[in-house]
């Protein structure tokens, strides 16, 4: 049995930012993750740090706070954000009314949308459509989901929380108003055990409804599932969304050496069971290839899906559902030590941490004030390696002479850096298997998904100690599942001879059976 001051379900940029503003007012917390962090729609997105300008015609609230968010943001947690800049763009045939309206929507909000002359926006972006009839600069930003998320949680532990990962909450028991002990149970081992908190956050997004079921509390989460797609190279200098009404396939989004194509939105039953199909991968190339017509030729190397938690409100089409964030205390419910936080977005994560923080706080007794807001984001070990192009530049200042053998040619990551990754994650308690060292660095990321670089890792654990025994093997079918499982909807030129290359390899020389591809994040 484990007592603690708050738990936290859910392992996602909003779980971990609760975890880290709770520890910044002196309130120690245990989060619980079942999968590893940003399992969910944290690992399941563009990567946008938005201006507040996609949101300005129907959804005044959210813009705003995507606009004030953005800005503390990038004073406060710079080194995960690369501030790019971006461009809203019409082309010929999109609604001209839209975008005379566009300036005056963006004024209302207080946001930021500077008009640039078409000659100005194919200067700055010359893949742009040669069709395109406006533009104006807003101040968009890419910002990294995984090195965000692991920058919160070492925060967060370093001022004494903790984090357990592959760790389900399974059943609640409560006394009066009150959850008194919580069972929670390893998903691998299947052991349980308990935690006695005084207080319990469900973070855990588009399964909230789920946790919050376990309390006896009733929470109706709209499953709307987004799907993306992964370019072989960085496309835009900045962001590029489409100058309309939110729609399919609207944003391009620089991700580091990569760009990210998308998105859909399909009302799903189950966020267990999403996937990316084929139908979506068409619409999506089809429809971003009238603001960049390169789309259409480009190299695809995955696409995922993650869904989006809308709290429902009544009906209509789930892009018309605010993306706002819902915070419920559960007093309606007679619960007086439970909170659950759900909806928002990832720009606005930091919002819904201070949030819920000020309300568990204030019933913990707690007076001291959210310091997210102003106290910038340490940088660690934990979330060093997600950055593209940290672990070349890590290689190139190695000493003069000093052997340290390349082992991803994609990402040009080193021996050295998977030995830190993985040092790293046997001082934190987690094994250092090829799924987490790939969770907290760039490895398989690249073109060739893992193919070649897999088995270099996997050799390279085994010659110093790292492995041993029969279960590299297992190591090696599961994290190549998880680069497979995307590339099934993208299965054209040059990445189905890649697809086919690795299963030659992999399944034919080596033995190994892959999963039916399936779905999981980008990264």
């Amino acid at each position: 049995m484990v007592e603690t001051d708050v738990l936290i379900i859910g392992g996602g940029a909003t779980g971990t930012g609760i975890a880290r503003d709770l520890a910044l007012r002196g309130i120690k917390s245990l989060l619980v993750e079942k999968g590893d962090i940003n399992a969910g729609a944290s690992g399941g997105n563009h990567g946008l740090l938005h201006s507040g300008a996609r949101y300005v015609a129907n959804d005044v609230e959210s813009a705003r706070e995507c606009m004030e968010e953005g800005i503390i943001l990038k004073r406060t947690a710079p080194h995960c954000i690369d501030d790019c800049g971006g461009i809203f763009a019409a082309v010929r045939g999109d609604d001209e009314n839209y975008v005379g309206d566009f300036p005056g929507f963006c004024a209302k909000s207080g946001i930021s949308a500077t008009p640039i002359s078409i000659g100005e926006a194919l200067e700055a972006e010359p893949l742009l459509s040669k069709n395109t009839i406006a533009a104006f600069g807003v101040q968009d930003a890419a910002i990294d989901p995984f090195m965000l998320s692991l920058e919160n949680i070492a925060h967060a532990k370093a001022l004494g929380s903790k984090l357990l990962c592959h760790t389900e909450a399974v059943a609640f028991e409560k006394d009066n108003h009150t959850i008194t002990r919580v069972w929670l149970e390893n998903i691998h081992t299947r052991e349980r055990f308990s935690v006695e908190p005084r207080q319990v956050i469900n973070a855990a997004g588009a399964w909230a409804g789920k946790v919050d079921a376990l309390a006896g509390a009733t929470t109706d989460i709209l499953y709307s599932m987004g799907t993306l797609l992964v370019t072989q190279s960085r496309m835009t200098q900045g962001v590029i969304n489409r100058l309309r009404p939110p729609s399919n396939a609207d944003i391009l989004v620089p991700g580091g050496t990569v760009s990210i194509l998308g998105t859909t939105s399909v009302r799903v039953d189950d966020p267990d069971r999403i996937r990316p199909t084929v139908a979506e991968t068409d619409l999506i190339v089809s429809q971003g290839a009238r603001m960049i017509p390169a789309l259409e030729a480009t190299r695809y190397i995955r696409a995922y899906s993650g869904v989006r938690p809308l709290v429902s409100r009544g009906k209509g089409d789930d892009r018309s559902v605010s993306r706002g964030f819902v915070l419920l205390d559960h007093k309606d419910t007679g619960l007086d030590n439970f909170a659950t936080i759900t909806g928002g977005k990832l720009t606005t994560f930091r919002l819904m941490a201070e949030k819920t923080a000020d309300l568990v706080s204030a019933r913990l007794g707690n007076t001291t004030p959210c310091k997210t807001r102003t106290e910038p984001l340490p940088s660690s070990l934990e979330g060093k390696w997600t950055e593209p192009g940290i672990a070349p530049r890590a290689w190139m200042r190695k000493p003069p002479g000093k052997h340290d053998r390349i082992l991803c040619e994609c990402e040009m990551i080193a021996e050295s850096t998977i030995d830190t990754i993985a040092d790293e994650l046997g001082k934190n308690g987690q094994s250092p298997d090829l799924l987490n060292i790939g969770k907290r660095s760039r490895l398989g990321k690249g073109s060739c998904q893992g193919a070649f670089c897999s088995t270099r890792v996997l050799a390279h654990m085994y010659n110093n100690g790292t492995l041993s025994g029969p279960d590299g093997a297992n190591e090696l079918k599961a994290f190549l599942n998880e680069r497979w499982k995307g590339q099934k909807p993208i299965f054209w030129g040059d990445q189905l001879v890649q697809a086919e290359l690795t299963e030659a390899m992999h399944c034919g020389l080596f033995g190994l059976e892959l999963a039916t591809p399936g779905e999981e994040s980008h990264e």
